[in-house]
């Protein structure tokens, strides 16, 4: 399958702020790629620099092996889908899907067919003559996906489509999205801070901090397996222990930190001093008798709807330790309740102490 969009070495500054730092990413033809991060971190800046609205300072973005840097936004094969839809309110929704056909010279007897095969895509059929007004917020963004894909883009751009839709339409659109991609084949560049909405989507997630790629893989790579400190925390919200390696034994090292002492597979490169490591929430068993793992005080207690979400203080360890434990495994734990804190060293994941990432 070959590169359908390749940007390389985009850096954008504003005034004296950096906000890209030598980002470089291929995306094939057919992919479901999402730029994920925090507000700020330059993912949408990112997203407007292959749309064309924002020229880079630095670097190339190629379509299908050709340099359109500096081509105008109506000259590059893309379309853009943004937070909130941005439909004409004077137009009904056949005319809005069909107005960038009009523009673009299609014959009259070809945008009807077009228009209807965009609509049923999105399942919009029969809605051709309501107005904005007469929609909900989920039908509005259908509507503006319908827009986009009917001009049959090389590229599809999604700018955070359903941040302004609440839990259930988003769920809703997320099937819808995931369907449309299926049957389309295109190429969509999708940004979100949501790491939940990212992992539900994607072929592969790019994890954008201030400006630089952190890490790049399958949704189950990067929940599994991430490459640094920020990948951890910011996707699945993991517990970062500062630990510090005091030995190794072929395969494994030995991790202390307070009361923990643990052997942890060695990770390549990995020697002796201060670490990081990674555990899930989920991965964190709380038992109130026994003398596995190590001693700790319940200081906080929600309940998730499928679960239960603690925060437990252990002695030694700067923050507390999250765990979330299924609601049939066990009754909840009180705030305040003494527990021992236990995970699988298996499980648990090494990565290298940088300056800087605590």
């Amino acid at each position: 399958m070959s590169d359908r969009l390749v940007l390389e070495e985009i850096t954008h500054r504003y005034g004296r702020e950096v906000a890209l730092d030598g980002v470089s990413l291929a995306i094939e033809e057919g992919e479901l790629v999402t730029l994920l991060g925090p507000s700020g971190c330059g993912k949408t800046t990112l997203l407007r620099i292959v749309a064309g609205f924002v020229r880079p300072s630095e670097g190339r973005v190629l379509l299908e092996g050709r340099d359109v840097t500096r081509a105008a936004p109506y000259r590059r094969p893309v379309n853009m889908v943004f937070q909130r839809s941005t439909l004409f309110p004077h137009l009904d929704v056949f005319e809005n899907v069909a107005f960038g056909l009009r523009i673009a010279g299609v014959p009259r007897g070809e945008v009807g067919g077009r228009v209807a095969d965009a609509l049923a895509l999105v399942r919009l059929h029969g809605f051709e003559r309501r107005r904005a007004h007469e929609l909900s917020g989920g039908q509005l963004q259908r509507v503006a996906l319908a827009r986009a894909l009917v001009n049959r883009p090389k590229v599809l751009l999604l700018d955070e489509p359903l941040s302004a839709l609440d839990l259930k339409i988003r769920l809703e659109m997320e099937a819808e999205l995931r369907r449309v991609h299926r049957e389309t084949g295109a190429t969509f560049v999708y940004v979100t801070h949501d790491q939940r909405e990212a992992l539900a989507l994607s072929d592969r997630i790019v994890v954008i901090n201030e400006g630089r790629v952190e890490q790049i893989g399958t949704p189950d790579e990067i929940y599994r397996a991430p490459a640094s400190v920020f990948a951890a925390r910011f996707v699945g919200d993991a517990n970062v222990i500062p630990v510090e390696v005091v030995g190794a034994d072929g395969a494994s090292v030995t991790v202390v930190a307070g009361d923990l002492r643990l052997a942890i597979r060695r990770p390549d490169g990995l020697g002796r001093g201060p670490a990081w490591l990674v555990v899930r929430p989920q991965l964190v068993r709380l038992a109130q008798n026994g003398d596995a793992g190590v001693p700790g005080v319940v200081r906080d207690l929600a309940f998730r709807g499928t679960g239960f979400s603690y925060r437990v203080d252990v002695p030694g360890l700067p923050d507390p330790v999250k765990a979330e434990m299924s609601a049939e495994s066990a009754p909840p734990v009180d705030v305040g309740s003494d527990v021992r804190v236990s995970w699988d060293p298996a499980a648990c994941r090494l990565l290298p102490w940088e300056p800087g990432d605590g």
